[in-house]
């Protein structure tokens, strides 16, 4: 007897194809109406959303300890027996809706523009080749993971080396970027092997689906309907323009601080004053209790999602050997909650980092009460609003007085970090990273090898990022794009974060005249999720949608005048 679809992940994990398929087959084979359409749109939903959930979870397990091969295992069968399965009958159930001539709700336009374009680049073909770039991606995150240092006589890891960058003796920061840099270089080969596969199967992927290459199959995978290839080039020589020259002041300033006549890699993360890194807390625990109280400040309802994460066990902010690098927020889409994993350390951009997730998370609890599974797919351009406005907003609390976790004096110098890293990490970093990924998708053959891309990466890197002196370490400047993570694991994820970082300014502009009003608008524009364009999700939040010069001109401006005011 055929068993009705659990509602729960936990009793989902176990099932095989042969007893979800009849399932995909009642829904395929039943008979849609303008009467029938809301009940079969939550029964797709809810297939849809037991899938997606327990691949990010299984895809989590494997992450928080990269040597469990049976972690490892469990996903790479699960995205073959039940993903792979799954996502081909898609195809049939989205052709079945659009197909119908059937009249949805209005919140449904946008899902509806989103299922065309993938029906267009759906290719049967693809969905192995998917498992395996899934595959390629976990092989990056073991080598990653694997990553350790020998620092006074222990093991670290390199996520924990990072710290010892703000020391104030130049002579130790020096040699801590040496040691990450080496054992870096050490696994060149390794990680150029992954690249090699990965862009040689992105581009297969491309021609499979009809595509004259992997970007233009990405622009329609990633729904960006709102922009093109010639914007991106448009923005991309904005930010020469305004963003490079601000990173120039910042950095001279950095220069003359110091005492030194040439700034060198190693210098960019040392206060410039002299003055010891800062020790913003101890251990997670200490982490999660000072950002909960931040969150309560910013806004109750926020604390409270905050709390429920910390209750639910849907935190894992710890670094450990063999723990996958970096940090990220994932969904659970049947259960409508977040998951945010990161690499804490104890140091300030470790907070930062919670308060940028926790933004993704927020977004997460904001959406759950749209009741299907496909308006839940917000824009990634507007999700890293989301995350970046949180940023900005929880800025103010930083101090301890006010649940932070700074004096007066420290938390000036965070927020000064903070904003000077807003306008290099944004601007300047991530339009790198945007790029490099043009060039190599349209060039393919050039771009699968690793010294093409090193010596691409550091033409690029010269381009937007002046001042710093790399005389004697062109290996580790060529080396250096081997370790955004984003190239491996979300390809053509980059100019999000440019784009994004233009709205949160707007938001945060907003706060510093109507604090109550800017985060009413903010939590209105999280809750619409995938319901309406990305220009419109802007314009609810507050901001308005853009690429060109006077607009960056505007924020780069207001952060520069706050960092003024903070000194």
């Amino acid at each position: 007897m055929e068993r009705n679809l659990p509602h729960t992940f936990q009793d989902f994990a176990g099932w095989t194809w042969p007893e979800i398929e009849p399932h995909v087959k009642e829904l395929a084979g039943r008979e849609l109406t303008s009467g029938s359409l809301a009940g079969w749109l939550s029964d797709w939903s809810h297939l849809l959303s037991l899938v997606d959930e327990t691949s990010s979870r299984l895809r989590t397990g494997a992450a928080v300890d990269t040597r469990n091969e049976a972690a490892s295992t469990k996903f790479k069968d699960f995205r073959e027996r039940i993903w792979t399965p799954v996502m081909s009958s898609n195809q049939d159930l989205r052709m079945k809706l659009l197909d119908s001539g059937l009249s949805t709700p209005e919140d449904l336009d946008m899902p509806v523009r989103r299922m065309k374009a993938d029906a267009d680049v759906f290719c049967e073909e693809n969905l192995l080749l998917l498992n395996e770039e899934k595959e390629l991606q976990n092989e990056y995150d073991r080598i990653m993971g694997a990553q350790t240092v020998v620092w006074d006589g222990e093991e670290i890891t390199v996520s924990r080396i990072a710290g010892m960058l703000g020391d104030p003796d130049r002579a130790t920061r020096e040699r801590a970027w040496r040691l990450r840099a080496e054992r870096q270089l050490a696994d060149r080969d390794g990680i150029g092997e992954v690249w090699r596969r990965l862009v040689t199967l992105r581009h297969q992927m491309a021609v499979n689906a009809g595509y004259e290459n992997y970007r233009a199959l990405r622009w329609d995978e990633m729904y960006r309907f709102d922009y093109t290839p010639g914007d991106c080039y448009r923005f991309h020589d904005a930010v020469e323009t305004v963003a490079k020259p601000a990173v120039s002041r910042i950095y001279e300033r950095y220069r003359k601080e110091l005492g030194i006549d040439r700034l060198r890699p190693w210098d960019l993360d040392a206060d410039p004053s002299g003055k010891p890194p800062l020790k913003p807390f101890t251990d997670v625990i200490e982490l999660e209790e000072r950002a909960s109280q931040i969150f309560h400040q910013v806004d109750c309802q926020l604390g409270g999602y905050f709390e429920v994460m910390r209750r639910e066990g849907l935190l894992d902010l710890a670094n450990r050997k063999n723990k996958a690098p970096h940090g990220w927020c994932a969904t659970y889409s049947l259960a409508r909650k977040p998951f945010i994993f990161m690499n804490a350390t104890g140091t300030q951009r470790n907070v930062i980092t919670l308060l940028h997730e926790a933004g993704h998370a927020f977004h997460v609890f904001e959406m759950a009460p749209l009741p299907y599974y496909h308006q839940l797919e917000a824009p990634g351009e507007f999700c890293e609003v989301a995350s970046m406005a949180m940023e900005l907003l929880a800025a103010p609390y930083l101090v301890a007085d006010k649940g932070g976790f700074y004096s007066e004096e420290d938390a000036a110098r965070a927020r000064t970090k903070h904003l000077e890293n807003a306008i290099i990490v944004s601007w300047p970093y991530c339009t790198a990273m945007d790029v490099l990924q043009h060039w190599v998708y349209t060039n393919p053959e050039e771009g699968s090898d690793i010294a093409n891309c090193g010596k691409k990466w550091a033409e690029i890197w010269l381009r937007f990022m002046p001042v710093v002196d790399w005389e004697g370490l062109e290996d580790t400047l060529t080396n250096g794009w081997q370790y955004v993570p984003h190239f491996f694991g979300w390809a053509f994820y980059a100019l999000e974060y440019a784009i994004a970082r233009l709205g949160s300014v707007q938001i945060w502009r907003n706060a510093m005249a109507d604090q109550e009003k800017a985060l009413s608008q903010y939590r209105r524009a999280l809750s619409l999720g995938g319901t309406v364009s990305l220009p419109e999700l802007f314009e609810v939040a507050g901001a308005r949608f853009a690429f060109d010069r006077e607009s960056l001109s505007e924020a780069v401006n207001l952060i520069e005048q706050t960092i003024h005011e903070l000194s």
